[in-house]
């Protein structure tokens, strides 16, 4: 009888090696414990990933289960949907112009602050100042889309008594500012204060982005107060992405509902991640409330706005976004000082 050999084949005990080497087994996690004071969340006692693995570790603990999993995931795949929607229907034939630019940095604005953010959450246990200089990043990426947010909303989303009001005339260099000032005082914040954090340093983020919000939904505000709201499909869903960013931002504040049951919520169901689904939500709700409005007034807008306004106006897109990286590279050095002195 003849025998039957079990052995693989030549290739896979090529492949096998190299796969190995590719993919190596991740560590598991670990409690908060066994983390610095850096690294930890309030009432999330478990999940943690090991500080000062290989960068490689941690991208590949993308498809690990751990607290950061679904802050990770939840703004990948709404980035995802941002730019699928972006290239759906409304995108054949889609030209660049001064009408569309300000939708098209939008667009530019939201798939940043998203990836920043996931990048910050996946990469930021390498270290120390990787924890440092990635959360700095995702101000910035948090600023550009305060910013991106409040260009397309005055563009597309205003009404013509708002645009000419005196909050109008100003809008775009006083959400300019308060977008710069928002990443100052995040990455301010973030630098200064050490866990357990006090409540100033939650005021410290939380007010300058609250000012910045209100002044940005000031042009949807006006027009959910003074338009009917069956005239306008996007009328509903801007209300609905008003509804998501205020839920959102209740999470961002209270740690609920993990400071009820500690332990209870560190993989699934703590109040940043829900902060990180409500936003996504939000977000792809705006972008498709910005569909609507861009398609129903882009005929007349550059007629209404004139073409130098509109690119001046997306000129300032980038100089912001250059104001925000600088002054991120600024506290980066700080912290790296900062944590030299610590070090000797």
């Amino acid at each position: 009888m003849p025998r039957v050999s079990f052995a693989p084949p030549s290739l896979c005990l090529t492949f096998l090696p190299l796969l190995h080497r590719l993919l190596p087994s991740l560590p598991p996690t670990v409690r908060d414990v066994d983390v610095p004071p850096l690294f930890r969340e309030r009432f999330i006692l478990a999940g943690y990933r090991p500080v000062g693995l290989s960068w490689r570790c941690y991208a590949l603990s993308l498809f690990q289960i751990h607290n950061e999993t679904l802050n990770v995931w939840s703004h990948l795949l709404a980035a995802a949907c941002v730019v699928m929607r972006f290239m759906g229907p409304e995108g054949q034939g889609f030209s660049v112009d001064a009408s569309s630019l300000p939708l098209v940095l939008y667009v530019f604005s939201a798939v940043t602050y998203l990836s920043c953010s996931a990048a910050a959450h996946l990469l930021q246990s390498h270290s120390e100042q990787a924890h440092y200089s990635l959360f700095f990043l995702d101000y910035v990426g948090v600023a550009v889309y305060q910013y991106g947010c409040a260009l397309a909303l005055c563009v597309y989303s205003s009404s013509t008594a708002w645009t000419q009001s005196m909050l109008g005339q100003v809008f775009l260099p006083a959400a300019a500012l308060l977008a710069w000032l928002s990443c100052t005082a995040c990455c301010y914040a973030k630098l200064r204060f050490r866990r357990p954090y006090p409540l100033h340093r939650k005021l410290c983020q939380v007010l300058p982005m609250a000012v910045a919000y209100l002044l940005d939904i000031s042009p949807v505000a006006h027009r959910l107060s003074t338009c009917s709201w069956t005239s306008n499909f996007a009328l509903p869903l801007h209300f609905l992405q008003v509804v998501l960013f205020l839920l959102s931002a209740f999470f961002f504040s209270c740690p609920v509902p993990e400071r009820f049951s500690p332990g209870s919520f560190d993989i699934v169901g703590h109040g940043h991640q829900l902060f990180h689904i409500l936003l996504s939500l939000c977000t792809l709700a705006q972008q498709e409330a910005l569909f609507q409005d861009f398609l129903w007034r882009r005929p007349a807008l550059v007629r209404e706005f004139g073409e130098r306004r509109l690119l001046l106006a997306c000129a300032s897109f980038p100089c912001l976004t250059l104001c925000c990286a600088m002054t991120a590279f600024a506290m980066r050095r700080k912290a790296q000082g900062q944590l030299m002195k610590e070090q000797r």
